[in-house]
């Protein structure tokens, strides 16, 4: 496998000097890979960005990584991402720079080279030229990483991680409608498009609800809003559902139902941990969860609050 030295890429126009992310050799020289690697805290994996046929199978799970002291660690879950290692995740191998080389040893995976170029300030693209797949990953520090960014762009694996959501309140405003009598949802990793409800009481052991609905959902980027999603559940009887979906923290979420104006919140039960190889510590549909890129159609929102 090939490797190529880490490059700093900066155009000249006039007397402007700005870095910019077309490769220009002209411009190009080294600088030590170790310093930009650990520069950050963590580097997001913005895998709707990855280009390539190939695969890298810890990258394709992780959230974020983090280059520390020749250790590797990653993110694979959104839920106690700001917790879990202190931020930077769990140890899943170790990393060399070598003469400017980016060598990663995967506990599970086993070892991979990469070429790196560096393409902005805080962004980078990591080249596996055997695998023919590149990954860019963005730089940020603990404490200014962008949760916000994190939770919504990858809207879909968050929904995964509980084993159910459970409603925990439903607004006294709105409505009487047919989705007030379920109780609890569950989302899949079917091809990120399968879901599950019931009616189960409330505090219903998470292993036995019975799922006696069944559908496909959908969801929307929603123009202008960065916090805000619309999601439609499509049940197999006919029926459909549309909210705007909104995140209150790494537990709980908010649905808002159009055509009712009545707003439910949902608490995560059964937190899905994934480990280095992409196993879950739970028995659930979840297992080998691996992240595919995403292509999300655009709405108007139609009702303002």
């Amino acid at each position: 496998m090939k490797s190529a030295k880490l490059l700093l890429i900066f155009f000249i126009t006039g007397f402007v000097f700005t870095s910019c992310k077309f490769l220009n050799d002209e411009y190009s020289y080294e600088i030590p890979l170790e310093e930009v690697l650990s520069e950050y805290d963590l580097w997001y994996v913005d895998y709707h960005k990855t280009t390539g046929t190939g695969d890298v199978p810890f990258l394709s799970k992780a959230f974020t990584v983090s280059f520390f002291n020749g250790q590797f660690y990653a993110n694979n879950n959104i839920v106690d991402i700001g917790l879990t290692g202190d931020g930077l995740g769990i140890k899943v191998g170790n990393y060399n720079t070598y003469n400017g080389y980016l060598e990663i040893d995967h506990s599970l995976d086993g070892a991979y080279d990469f070429d790196v170029f560096q393409i902005s300030a805080n962004e980078i693209r990591i080249e596996d030229t055997y695998n023919n797949v590149s990954y860019y990953l963005v730089g940020y520090q603990r404490n200014n990483f962008d949760y916000d960014r994190l939770f919504y762009e990858n809207i879909e694996y968050f929904l995964q991680e509980y084993v159910a959501w459970e409603k925990t309140s439903t607004s006294n405003s709105g409505a009487i409608n047919p989705f007030d009598e379920e109780t609890f949802l569950q989302f899949t990793p079917e091809n990120n498009t399968t879901f599950y409800s019931s009616k189960d009481p409330f505090g219903t052991n998470i292993d036995i609800i019975n799922w006696s609905f069944v559908g496909s959902y959908n969801i929307y980027d929603v123009q202008n809003y960065n916090d805000l999603k619309i999601l439609t559940l499509n049940y197999d009887s006919g029926d459909n559902e549309e909210f705007e979906l909104s995140v209150i923290n790494d537990n709980k979420i908010r649905l808002y139902h159009v055509s009712s104006q009545t707003t439910y919140k949902f608490k995560g039960r059964g937190f899905i941990q994934f480990l280095k190889g992409g196993k879950a510590k739970s028995n659930v549909r979840n297992n080998g969860r691996k992240r595919t890129k995403i292509q999300r159609e655009t709405k108007v929102r139609r009702h303002l609050k």
